[in-house]
């Protein structure tokens, strides 16, 4: 079954109506630099009232090694998902990986060969200055070119209005979104947007995948 990541997640509330709504996985940012990000003490509140069988993930950006581990532990995190320019040496940690690559064009996938112990590689949108969650896409065409090298996890620019073409085209093993889901307000999540974007990539699965 194709797997959905809500990430961004800043409070309860977006927590428990993204896992009523199917989500088999939140995402919770430790990059200050993020407007959707959250504090351990936070993410560990959020953590800690969740029911069982809910996926955590962590994503973190050039994060001083030691201070990412304490995170992991103090809040409970599954996994962890390195969206900067971590070497591949600094992703040989005590948890599942997903790298985060920023895809400008198909030579940026010699990336992903670098990184043999990744569990999944999520693909996002090259934009200058941002480090994700900036609600563009790029070619999905190179997604499809990935699959050959590792699990994809789509993201960037994804919205309930093109994520069935999305997975129809790219057929990966998870998709993951954040702004294609909020309201308004970055980190608060639009709950309409929300419940349609996972109708829809499950409608998408069964056709497609």
């Amino acid at each position: 079954m194709l797997k959905v990541k809500i990430c961004g997640i800043t409070n309860v509330e977006d927590a428990f109506a993204a896992i009523k709504c199917g989500a088999d996985a939140i995402g919770f940012v430790f990059y200050p630099k993020s407007p959707r990000s959250v504090t351990p003490e936070i993410a560990k509140s959020i953590i800690s009232s969740l029911p069982p069988f809910v996926t955590t993930v962590g994503v973190f950006v050039d994060e001083d090694k030691a201070n990412l581990n304490k995170i992991v532990s103090d809040t409970g995190l599954d996994v962890v998902q390195l969206h900067g320019a971590e070497s591949p040496e600094y992703c040989n940690i005590n948890k599942k990986v997903i790298k985060a690559i920023r895809i400008k064009e198909i030579s940026d996938l010699e990336l992903l060969n670098q990184y043999e112990g990744a569990s999944a590689f999520l693909l996002d949108s090259y934009y200058p200055g941002a480090i994700g969650g900036t609600g563009q896409i790029f070619n999905w065409e190179i997604a499809v070119e990935a699959k050959k090298i590792g699990r994809i996890i789509l993201a960037g620019g994804l919205n309930p209005d093109n994520i069935e073409e999305a997975v129809k085209m790219v057929q990966p093993y998870g998709v993951d979104v954040a702004s294609g889901v909020e309201g308004g307000t970055k980190g608060k999540k639009d709950l309409i947007k929300l419940r349609l974007f996972i109708e829809r990539v499950r409608k998408a699965a069964l056709k497609y995948c």
